[in-house]
């Protein structure tokens, strides 16, 4: 399935022209915006697996901010493409965190590479997550308790499977997250301890 790209730039011509280059190498642009409030718009509609984005667009907000409000709302990688090359706005766009940034003009090589290596790296970043949430997931499973737990009833000790006898709340400390703390029940208390149950004949 052709990879979805919002084309944010305010310069029709370019981005016309942008366009039919991206349709050339076999994407699909799922929108084309003019302003910062009409990418971060057409981001959360459109679900783009990734966004091309000039730094100077209409409106009040720029491209970056603009890159720093949709990576708050959407996990989508940003390029940025900007006819501006100084050292303090390339700064400045680093910090929304694209995963690209071309000074226009660019050559169709340049600009296909640079969207290919993008949705990768970003293909891979999701990757992770997914193994480091179902890592987190499995983590938690080894510690919950399940199955049958031959337990003694008498002394109510609990039989491991190598065939060791272990007490209760140790056992059960050892094989998940639980923890205890000690108390006594009414009923224990008036057997043992009847002196500290209030009414009871002394």
């Amino acid at each position: 399935m052709a990879a979805k790209i919002l084309l944010v730039e305010d310069d029709s011509s370019v981005s016309t022209v942008l366009e039919a280059r991206l349709e050339s190498f076999g994407y699909r642009v799922c929108g084309v915006a003019r302003s910062g409030d009409e990418a971060i718009e057409a981001a959360r509609r459109r679900q783009p697996d990734l966004v091309l984005m000039d730094i100077l667009l209409e409106g009040e907000m720029n491209g970056i901010e603009a890159a720093h409000e949709i990576g708050s709302r959407c996990d989508v990688p940003i390029i940025f493409l900007s006819c501006l090359g100084e050292n303090e706005v390339i700064d400045s766009a680093v910090r929304a965190n694209p995963y690209g940034y071309m000074v226009k003009p660019w050559d169709n090589s340049q600009l296909r590479s640079s969207i290919e290596v993008a949705l990768v790296r970003h293909q891979a970043h999701r990757e992770r997550e997914r193994l480091i949430r179902h890592l987190e997931h499995a983590l938690l499973e080894v510690k919950r308790l399940s199955g049958l737990l031959p337990i003694c009833a008498s002394c109510k000790k609990i039989r491991d499977e190598e065939g060791g006898w272990h007490q209760l709340e140790s056992y059960i400390s050892n094989h998940s997250e639980a923890d205890f703390t000690h108390g006594l029940c009414p009923d224990c208390l008036k057997e043992y301890y009847p002196q500290f149950v209030d009414g009871e004949d002394r």
